[in-house]
């Protein structure tokens, strides 16, 4: 069970990687504006989301269920763990979100300005503070 937590955080610390560095990509892209520099963008973008992010994001909520799955109902139960599930469900959305914006960018139909892409990079940030302090704290935990 240990090889199966140490492997899940390690693909989460990757798609963490990803859903931050990502959105950065966004702010250089909108603020580009020759040829050369957008299409590199394009690739950077592409590669970074279907190379990294994606692949790290299913093998972390794959092994994430995995280690659900051996817990039992120990786990699910907790409201902090259920609660961790939802902001999972939340990241999953955003991941979609970068997905979308990336097929903008490829389509060159960005209507976004920089600032709209910096808030945006923020968004992860808040997932990752709240996540961390539900696994470390464990508000609400019976026993």
């Amino acid at each position: 069970m240990h090889w199966i937590l140490a492997f899940h955080l390690i693909f989460v610390v990757a798609w963490f990687a990803g859903l931050f560095y990502l959105p950065r990509l966004f702010v250089y892209h909108a603020e580009a504006s020759d040829f050369i520099s957008m299409e590199r963008f394009k690739v950077m973008e592409r590669r970074l989301f279907h190379g990294i992010m994606t692949p790290a994001g299913l093998l972390a909520t794959a092994l994430g269920l995995w280690l659900l799955i051996l817990s039992g109902t120990t786990l699910i139960s907790q409201p902090w763990m259920q609660w961790k599930l939802i902001l999972g469900i939340g990241l999953w959305i955003y991941h979609l979100m970068c997905a979308r914006f990336l097929w903008i960018f490829k389509h060159n139909h960005n209507t976004h300005s920089d600032r709209f892409y910096r808030i945006f990079n923020e968004i992860p940030t808040l997932f990752l503070l709240a996540m961390i302090i539900l696994a470390i704290i464990k508000p609400g935990q019976a026993g």
